[in-house]
């Protein structure tokens, strides 16, 4: 079963889908979009291409655990991607995604310039590895 994790921001989106069994992270990409509307037709492409049977949408959490405009703006996302994919999707606490992003890309010995351009996707895949970690210990 294949999942697709999403790293939702206001200009670049990371996604991030895993393999056939859906036990590793695979395929990642950044969708460069503004309006939600664009970013959901394009995760609609690529679940059709895929062939994904589930959505992971980081839900950007404040460090107390309280919701702000930027959980506010995932959660009108989901819904956003439920209706045009007819997927289930999951909110998954993303806090720290993005700043371990960084320091990942940082130690690969990548630029600001560089990191800028992959950091998305690299996030998508922490939210997608965390995920699927969470499954894999469900299932025992």
């Amino acid at each position: 079963m294949r999942i697709l994790a999403i790293d939702y921001g206001d200009a670049h989106t990371g996604v991030a889908i895993s393999d056939p069994t859906g036990l590793l992270a695979g395929f990642t990409t950044t969708i460069t979009a503004y309006r939600p509307e664009v970013v959901a037709e394009q995760i609609a492409a690529l679940v059709q291409e895929h062939g994904v049977e589930e959505l992971v949408l980081g839900h950007p959490r404040n460090m107390d655990g309280t919701r702000g405009p930027r959980a506010e703006k995932a959660e009108s996302l989901a819904e956003l991607l439920r209706t045009s994919t007819g997927l289930p999707v999951t909110l998954w606490d993303e806090r720290r995604t993005t700043i371990d992003a960084h320091q990942i890309l940082f130690s690969a010995g990548k630029n600001a310039r560089q990191r800028k351009k992959s950091v998305d996707a690299v996030a998508a895949s922490l939210i997608l590895e965390g995920y699927l970690t969470y499954k894999k210990s469900q299932s025992r």
